[in-house]
């Protein structure tokens, strides 16, 4: 794929700073351009490779000014981060156009129903009255169990399983080896001190505009559903317990576990090792530092949360200097 530095400003609505007929091929980090290449400069740590980056085309912010002369043709937008995540989509979207159609190495149930567009690669394996959507890609091994439906747009990248039941909306990206829809951890202690295992009857609902990284587990509801509210971001080898909700636009980060009916709000921020206690409910706009733990419910929007328990961020910073210097009064 080639843009020229022009055709980036125009489809970013920036303003092009140098040559507007530089023409880009591909995309790389500031330090290591290259020409034909598109990097970006968001972070004023790395203004320093601006000045000496054999990058073609530079995306910057419109307050940016530098303070030596800048070889590179420069597009000014609003938002430097966000501008290289539209383009990142873009020649994303054109190097892998989507592929049509059905492998013949595929086994799929004469109820299911391709819709036009869709794809089903290699050893992929399609249930029974399955549904998958207009232009969803549905890669080499993917298991898609009986009466699952899969949107529109949604791609699933090999060895992700999803078991019988479970809905996936559109414009969703579930990486490889995620397994949506096992069954929750339910048993019931016995009197001989044995647990019987507790049917898990319900399924998992994933809403709109979601992605799911590698390795992540959604557990299916013991009643009813799990649920993925719309625009939600889950990280790798993420744990979510039967039953859980969470809201719309939260991004959880690799290696946190949800327990089993608890509530988490919009636009959350969850760092990496949270762990969030069951029946709880977190409130919107709740922000939650790596490895803090979650024991009871946050009931006011907008806190910042560190440590386990886990407390005001403020709060556990002060009390940190004061534990960290315990030993030296022994």
């Amino acid at each position: 794929m080639e843009l020229r530095a022009s055709e980036i400003a125009t489809h970013l609505n920036g303003t092009v700073v140098g040559d507007p007929n530089t023409v880009v091929r591909t995309i790389s980090r500031i330090e290591y351009g290259k020409e034909g290449s598109l990097c970006f400069l968001a972070n004023p740590k790395y203004e320093s490779h601006i000045y000496t980056t054999k990058a073609s085309v530079v995306l910057v912010n419109k307050s940016f000014v530098p303070s030596a002369p800048v070889v590179a043709t420069m597009v000014q937008v609003d938002n430097a981060y966000e501008s290289i995540a539209l383009m990142l989509d873009l020649f994303n979207s054109a190097k892998e156009s989507s592929r049509r159609g059905r492998s013949w190495r595929a086994s799929v149930a004469w109820s299911a129903k391709l819709r036009k567009g869709s794809y089903v690669g290699p050893g992929a394996y399609i249930g029974k009255r399955t549904i998958v959507g207009k232009g969803a890609q549905i890669s080499s091994q993917v298991f898609l169990g009986n009466d699952v439906s899969v949107g529109e747009n949604t791609v699933i990248f090999s060895g992700a399983r999803i078991y019988s039941g479970c809905k996936i909306g559109s414009n969703c990206i579930i990486h490889s080896n995620a397994v949506i829809g096992a069954d929750g951890f339910g048993f019931a202690p016995s009197s001989d001190g044995s647990y019987k295992k507790i049917p898990q009857t319900g399924n998992v609902i994933i809403e709109d505009n979601v992605e799911i990284g590698a390795g992540t587990t959604i557990d299916r509801a013991t009643m009813g559903s799990t649920l993925i509210r719309r625009g939600v971001k889950l990280d790798n080898l993420i744990q979510i317990g039967h039953n859980v909700e969470i809201g719309e636009n939260t991004v959880i980060a690799a290696l946190a576990g949800v327990a089993g009916s608890a509530k988490i709000g919009k636009n959350c921020q969850i760092g990496g090792q949270v762990v969030i206690a069951g029946h709880i409910s977190i409130a919107d706009n709740t922000k939650i530092g790596a490895q803090a733990g979650i024991m009871s419910t946050i009931k006011r929007e907008g806190e910042v949360l560190l440590g386990s328990p886990a407390i005001d961020a403020k709060e556990y910073l002060r009390a940190y200097t004061v534990f960290k210097k315990l030993h030296k009064n022994q």
